[in-house]
């Protein structure tokens, strides 16, 4: 005999939703461009269609949420009885997309598209990320298709069908003239991403910025650069809370003569990035420089290209964007070897721009063909600069060798007592503590990658001093990661100790 208590809609429906989201450490549901974890996702499912199928008083919560977020029209025209076989016969499942074959199929009926449109009322999330036009053309395009939804993802192809005013969030795969649908419709529209190719946007940025300035109520926001008046609206947001933006073109969109002074009061989150290698970084760099970010915690660029000067400008005009006392993260990840300069340049100085974020809990710099400079000194400032950093990865070309060594490492350490992971460049080819010495103990940290150079050999004897020397100052400490894996003979003797 059935419980009492599953006879409460409320409690049937918690314990429901725990069954539906009770793998989410372990699932992770498809985004943009995703994989998937397949298995813990078909898992959900069949214990939610079983549910559906056990009594009355079960199937309505347990199809809604089976129905709530769905990837791909493979779950959608399997409810076509005509189609069904075709579908699932074949050994499809709820997350594939639709194959070629389909295109010989003839397109719904009527009748059919009652059958397509079955359970669209239940559907919250729906990732579309190619559609098959002829099996949909007798669906009217009418807001009330999908009247619960919430999240989409899809290219502008049939946009309109899928548009409901409860449309909080959207990931946008291509652009054009459908843009217009979305911002007159979807006021509720929270959450936008555009993703487009290069060669789709040349024809429609400036169409993608007079739209933008139609949503008024954008808590996040990921799409190509936009023009310095969409940037404005984007600053008078008091919404938005997270901002990206990326370069998928080589002309400039960005006037000079239009620059002004923007202040992003909210923006809590700015990612920034541009990777096509025939192509600067002027436009990035220039909203940096001539924005303010006073609530900013986390900031993020990628780029395949930078000059040297480029590059000493972005750390500049981070330094100056007003998040002194707010930015938590800070994620450089410069990867081309064109950043790479003659040998009479100057090394890279990212450090010393960054001594004025007090409140930094990671700060991640991966240059792969340049050299940041670092010595006992700097880093020493840093780690006092940074009485809260948690995570510190500092990885570049290695020449020259680095000026750190194993005492300026560990005397720096002693500022720092929450840090938990650290990367850094150091030089031991001179081991200047001594391995008897009283240890000063971190005990914090957990993981240390220490990079050196790909030639460097150490002595067996210098070994295990400086196996001794982690051990004792470092005990939670197992052992050492290193970029060429030289310090295996270390690890071993870590074992042993």
């Amino acid at each position: 005999m059935m419980h009492q208590a599953l006879l409460v809609p409320e409690v049937l429906l918690e314990i429901f939703t725990y069954v539906h989201t009770r793998p989410s450490t372990t699932r992770k549901l498809p985004q943009i461009y995703a994989h998937v974890n397949r298995k813990p996702f078909i898992q959900i499912t069949s214990t939610l269609a079983a549910l559906a199928r056990t009594c009355k008083i079960f199937h309505e919560p347990a199809m809604d949420l089976l129905w709530s977020e769905i990837h791909g029209l493979a779950p959608l025209l399997g409810c076509v009885t005509r189609l069904h076989p075709l579908i699932y016969c074949k050994g499809m499942t709820w997350l594939d997309e639709l194959p070629s074959w389909v295109e010989g199929i003839e397109p719904l009926s009527a009748h059919e598209a009652r059958q397509f449109l079955r359970h669209s009322s239940r559907i919250r999330t729906l990732n579309i990320q190619t559609t098959h036009h002829h099996f949909l053309s007798v669906i009217p395009a009418e807001p009330c298709v999908f009247p619960r939804l919430r999240s989409l993802s899809l290219t502008t192809t049939f946009l309109n069908l899928f548009l409901p005013q409860t449309l909080h969030q959207y990931h946008l795969f291509s652009v054009d003239e459908g843009l217009q649908s979305f911002v007159t419709r979807c006021i509720a529209l929270e959450h936008l991403d555009i993703h487009t190719d290069r060669q789709g946007y040349h024809n429609s940025a400036s169409q993608l910025s007079d739209r933008i300035r139609w949503c008024r109520r954008l808590v996040t926001l990921s799409c190509p650069m936009l023009d310095w008046e969409a940037l404005k609206h984007l600053s008078y947001l008091p919404t938005l809370l997270k901002l990206e933006i990326f370069q998928v073109y080589d002309d400039p969109l960005l006037s000079n003569r239009d620059i002004v002074t923007l202040s992003f009061l909210n923006v809590t989150s700015l990612s920034l990035s541009f990777r096509p290698l025939d192509m600067d970084g002027v436009d990035t760099i220039t909203v940096i420089q001539h924005s303010q970010f006073p609530s900013l915690k986390e900031f993020e660029f990628e780029a395949d290209y930078l000059t040297f000067e480029e590059a000493e400008r972005l750390f500049h005009a981070l330094s100056h964007c007003q998040a002194d006392q707010t930015l938590e993260k800070i994620n450089i990840y410069l990867c081309d070897e064109n950043l790479r300069e003659p040998q009479d340049k100057e090394s890279l100085t990212p450090i010393p721009h960054f001594l004025c974020f007090t409140q930094l809990r990671t700060l991640q710099l991966i240059f792969h063909d340049s050299h940041i400079s670092l010595d006992n000194d700097m880093i020493l400032q840093a780690m006092s600069s940074w009485p809260h950093i948690r995570t510190l990865e500092i990885r570049d070309s290695g020449v020259p060798s680095s000026e750190v060594s194993l005492r300026g490492l560990f005397t720096a350490l002693g500022l720092c007592p929450q840090l938990h992971t650290l990367q850094v460049p150091i030089n031991i080819a001179i081991i200047d503590i001594d391995p008897d010495a009283e240890p000063i103990q971190h005990t914090s940290l957990r993981s240390l990658t220490l990079q050196t150079s790909a030639e460097f050999e150490i002595a067996d004897a210098e070994t295990l001093a400086l196996a001794r020397i982690i051990s004792a100052w470092l005990p939670c400490v197992d052992r050492v990661q290193s970029m060429y894996g030289i310090l295996n003979e270390v690890n071993e003797h870590l074992s042993n100790l």
